[in-house]
């Protein structure tokens, strides 16, 4: 296991004496050396507060879950320049991929340093006292939740260690916990930020009782626990100041932190990046990857044309579903209609996805690694749409399920549905897929309804439920992780 942490540098304290009697060098001798290191750390809110920023920024590397999230799935193809641009992305297009692939490796690494960063808040938790503690503490938690379960959903059980950091060695020693021990910390996590947390958040950006609230309902739902979800999605619905937003403004920067958004991802373009560490960038690297290769035009820049979307995911929409066009671009259409022109790349389909296009902006640097585009990790329609699944597959109650339901479509301008039992579970699914297109939820959805192998092309049952576990990480633990199965 690679081993993360917060590194804060050593710190030498030079002092510049000023004395009238000429003991300058007596003074500095009997100074002691003033360093910092991780063991005499958390000394004050400020270093509480500087290390949760510092599990904060781990979120922003995340961006490659969305893309894999949705090339794994049927909505849509690798794309890029060739056969080989990314091969990591290809592979898991192709569902070929093996434990030797750069890109999960990637998903794993930088989820577990947000666990590992979390870890080390927790660790001390208990060192220094200040008003305000409680709230980051809660933070540290959700951070701690959302990253293994991120973790849980691609790589299925992991190791857990509890409030300590892992150390080298803990990899040969400590086995991948089981299902119910992971998901047990998960739920714990989430509970104790729902205790602690107000809805309204500190600073914008920071995780909120809604959002433990809608996670903690996620995470019920993939267990089949439809009561649990259905009692927390519906309280946070009844209690929250959440609301459907307008659609046409959703995913533009001026919709970005509005009243739709329970969780979202923080970036910005004014600081450059370069791909020599792209998980260095503070931008949002997935939007310049999906943008139209070799584009010139009106309101979007030019990017590489990775996770282009399918003709079916576009034939799905109704003529009249305004989600459509404004989730999906049909680049001929856009062309014909701004006189825009644009390169076609590998798998090119014709379509690209509008809500993580790069939008012309004034971003620093290379545009396409730093562009500001925040992703909505968790949207008010999505706690809408997971309720009614709840409130229908646990056979609760078919009626406000369709009253959720009616919500997210009226929004969309369709007429209200009235079916109840399996015919409603089929439309909320089919509704999931058209709400949430393009932003890295299809694959898992899927998955959980055991929907996986009749749609995605490639898959295999008792396999690609979940991806290998990276092959440095098996042969580090000495035998003691047994990867996947299949893999």
């Amino acid at each position: 296991m690679k081993i993360y942490s917060l590194k804060i540098k050593s710190v030498l304290l030079l002092l510049a004496v000023i004395t009238f009697t000429g003991c300058s060098e007596d003074y500095l001798d009997k100074t002691e050396e003033y360093t910092i290191d991780s063991e005499n750390y958390f000394n004050s809110e400020d270093d509480y507060y500087n290390a949760l920023i510092g599990v904060y920024d781990i979120l922003q590397s995340t961006y490659v879950n969305v893309l894999l999230g949705e090339i794994a799935s049927d909505n849509t193809l690798s794309g890029g320049e060739s056969a080989t641009d990314v091969i990591g992305f290809q592979q898991v297009d192709e569902m070929s991929h093996t434990p030797i692939n750069d890109n999960l490796d990637d998903v794993w690494d930088w989820n577990f340093a947000g666990v590992q960063r979390a870890n080390y808040i927790l660790e001390f938790q208990d060192k220094t006292e200040f008003e305000g503690k409680q709230t980051i503490i809660a933070e540290t938690r959700f951070l701690r939740a959302y990253f293994t379960f991120e973790l849980m959903k691609w790589f299925g059980p992991i190791p857990i260690k509890g409030d300590e950091r892992f150390v080298l060695g803990d990899e040969q020693t400590i086995p991948r916990a089981s299902r119910e021990e992971v998901y047990t910390q998960i739920e714990s996590d989430l509970q104790f930020a729902i205790d602690n947390l107000d809805y309204t958040a500190p600073e914008t950006g920071r995780a909120t009782k809604g959002a433990a609230m809608a996670l903690k309902g996620k995470v019920h739902l993939y267990q089949e626990e439809f009561d649990d979800a259905a009692n927390v999605l519906t309280t946070l619905i009844d209690n929250g100041p959440y609301a459907l937003s307008d659609f046409e403004t959703l995913f533009e920067q001026e919709g970005e932190n509005n009243e739709e958004s329970v969780f979202e991802v923080q970036y910005t373009g004014e600081e450059g990046a370069g791909f020599e560490c792209l998980q260095c960038s503070e931008g949002n690297v997935a939007v310049g990857f999906q943008g139209i290769r070799n584009y010139s035009g009106p309101l979007f820049e030019s990017g590489f044309s990775f996770n282009v979307p399918t003709q079916e995911a576009y034939d799905m929409f109704a003529d009249d579903d305004i989600r459509r066009d404004l989730s999906i671009l049909d680049i001929e259409a856009w062309a014909a209609e701004t006189g825009a022109s644009y390169g076609e790349g590998y798998k090119h389909t014709g379509y690209f996805n509008r809500k993580y296009l790069p939008r012309k902006n004034d971003n620093m640097g290379d545009a396409n690694l730093t562009q500001p585009n925040n992703y909505r990790a968790i949207r008010y329609a999505d706690v809408l749409l997971m309720a009614a699944e709840a409130l229908n597959r646990g056979n609760i109650n078919d009626q406000l399920a369709q009253d959720y339901l009616n919500e997210v479509r009226e929004r969309a301008g369709l007429r209200e549905v009235e079916n109840s039992g399996d015919a409603l579970t089929e439309i909320i699914f089919q509704e999931r897929r058209k709400e949430l297109v393009g932003e890295g939820h299809r694959f898992f959805d899927l998955v959980r309804t055991g929907r996986a192998a009749a749609n995605i092309d490639g898959f295999t049952a008792g396999k690609n439920e979940v991806f290998p576990i990276p092959l440095e990480e098996i042969e580090f633990s000495q035998g003691n992780w047994e990867q996947n199965p299949g893999y």
